[in-house]
């Protein structure tokens, strides 16, 4: 009998024994689980989803090796602090424009801008891509099998490309400084040039361009975009939406007609043969710009072929010193 208790004793307390071994472990795997759940839920707050031109791509973490398929996308990445493993081959100054080589010595270049070679881009193995629809609407499909990919529209709004950077390489706040003080320096140069020019600002403003054949009026653009929002006014014969507007008749000088011009030209001779021609134009001296010595050559990278945030402030730096106004 008493044999019979002991035993009951022993397997009471050993059953007690198991019951709060397992009450312990439960409670452990409760609190495990807990930061468990929370840590997932930290791994994948880090990811966005990029709505742009061509519909939304899901990014996360922020992307390292990234390659820009357009210059203005180069020049944005260069001003955000980040250096692409690719880019395509510069209009001029080829294989990269001069004021950003420093920045991009070593990189791949990945074919033309119209052109990118995708087989060199997979290569790289980039985790993104920042393409432009204007030029790679044909084979985003493509582009987006290598890598998540984001196009902006166009190739020369130079806001608009540092904003979709921004988000896609995790660095909004960056992108936001730089837009910031641009409009700074926007209106700052408002603000001066009214001081300034009284009475005789805003100025009409035409944008001109010299090929082997026949001329150009750049009514937007880089350039014409820059112009508007610092103030300058378009003739009425450039109130278009064409970007360009192409001139093949000496007779259609007049059309070229405001207060200032700022021209820019490639540099060979069947150019300097155009422009030479259509400057000693009779018509050509009775324009206003010209009649007031208000006719300047300006560097066609920085005016038109960079398209990007850093080309836009050398631009802006120009004409501050054109206007001789402190910086």
């Amino acid at each position: 009998m008493t044999t019979y208790v002991k035993r009951n004793h022993f397997f009471s307390l050993f059953a007690l024994m198991i019951a709060f071994v397992i009450a312990l472990v439960g409670c452990s795997s409760g609190a495990t689980n807990e930061p468990a759940s929370s840590t997932e839920e930290e791994g994948t707050s880090d990811v966005r989803t990029v709505t742009h031109a061509m519909g939304e791509t899901t990014i996360e973490g922020t992307p390292e090796t990234i390659v820009t398929l357009y210059q203005g996308a180069t020049d944005a990445a260069v001003a955000l602090g980040v250096k692409p493993v690719g880019v395509v081959e510069s209009w001029v100054e080829q294989p990269i424009y001069n004021y950003l080589k420093d920045d991009l010595e070593g990189v791949t270049i990945v074919g033309l801008e119209t052109q990118p070679n995708l087989e060199e881009i997979a290569k790289l193995n980039p985790d993104l891509i920042i393409a432009s629809k204007l030029r790679h609407e044909e084979i985003y499909d493509q582009l987006s099998q290598i890598a998540p990919t984001v196009a902006h529209e166009t190739v020369f709004e130079f806001k608009g490309t540092v904003e979709l950077m921004g988000q896609a390489l995790n660095k909004e706040a960056e992108a936001n400084q730089l837009i910031s003080d641009w409009e700074n320096r926007v209106a700052d140069f408002q603000t001066k040039v009214e001081e300034k020019m009284g009475d005789e600002w805003p100025l009409e403003v035409s944008v001109l361009n010299f090929r082997e054949d026949h001329a150009r009026i750049y009514a937007t653009g880089f350039a014409g975009t820059i112009l508007d929002e610092l103030g300058f006014e378009r003739p009425q014969s450039q109130q278009t939406d064409e970007a360009v507007i192409k001139l093949t008749d000496k007779e259609s000088i007049s059309q070229m007609n405001a207060d200032v011009f700022y021209m820019f030209m490639s540099d060979n001779d069947a150019v300097k043969k155009t422009y030479e021609e259509w400057t000693s134009h009779p018509l050509w001296s009775n324009l206003d710009a010209v009649k007031s010595e208000n006719v300047y050559t300006v560097d066609e990278v920085t005016w038109n072929m960079g398209g990007g945030i850093i080309a836009a402030n050398m631009m802006l730096d120009d004409i501050y010193d054109r206007f001789a106004l402190e910086k």
